[in-house]
């Protein structure tokens, strides 16, 4: 244990144990990889959701951002896994494997579908490929707790056995917390964006709707999450 220097106030105690816990393992200790963390889900999301909603009328370009966008997820959702149920590298590769085919089936699958459909459905492709990819991404990354259940302990800490219960339960609320987080980006923004384009000052300006979409996505992100990670409890 280190100690505290003297002088210090309760205020910094409490920002330096901030940092220690968005950059350090709460099972193992072990500090996390930089892009891994859920500290860095609004810089490494704004660019990739924001590239995602913007080019999304090409094939190449979904397939591209689909696969930039899965590679960030599974490398989040093994930084951020229960490190008590170890998980083998074929494991990580085939739950990537996997996650990835999901979520371009869907993207292209939906791409192709939606041509003839109102413009807005299109926009909103991105977002049904990002939620279906995380129903699958999450508990593939994570099926060791699945299959073998998650640590239950009494409220001192004490270890009572497994559950595979417990485990369903919180990778189910992983999903519906990750799916949270992008779901008002990539919903409302489309819309934004749609209404803004038949502007003609936004007409002349076509070379910065990536980057404006970027910069939106991160108002939207330093907002959700926060709330999506605090919808359901790290201990229950």
């Amino acid at each position: 244990l280190g100690s505290i220097p003297p002088g210090t106030t309760e205020e910094q105690l409490h920002y330096a144990k901030k940092l220690y816990d968005s950059a350090f393992h709460p099972d193992t200790g072990d500090r996390m990889n930089l892009i891994g963390r859920m500290s860095f889900q609004v810089p490494g999301g704004m660019a990739i959701t924001g590239f995602m909603l913007q080019f999304y009328r090409t094939v190449p370009a979904v397939v591209f951002w689909q696969w930039v966008n899965q590679s960030f997820n599974a490398l989040v959702n093994y930084t951020n896994r229960n490190a008590a149920s170890p998980i083998t590298p074929k494991q990580i590769g085939v739950a990537y494997i996997t996650a990835t085919s999901t979520a371009l089936a869907t993207a292209v699958g939906l791409n192709l579908y939606t041509k003839k459909a109102p413009p807005l459905v299109a926009r909103w492709v991105p977002f049904a490929a990002v939620a279906a990819a995380n129903c699958v991404n999450i508990p593939m990354m994570r099926q060791q707790e699945i299959l073998n259940g998650i640590a239950v302990t009494d409220e001192n800490g004490n270890k009572l056995g497994h559950s595979t219960k417990a485990a369903v339960k919180g990778i189910t609320q992983v999903v519906v917390s990750r799916i949270t987080m992008a779901a008002p980006g990539m919903i409302i923004l489309p819309i934004i964006m749609q209404r803004m384009e038949k502007y003609k000052f936004m007409q002349r300006i076509t070379f910065l709707h990536g980057p404006i979409q970027v910069m939106m996505v991160g108002v939207f992100l330093v907002f959700m999450v926060p709330a999506a990670c605090s919808l359901f409890p790290q201990r229950w």
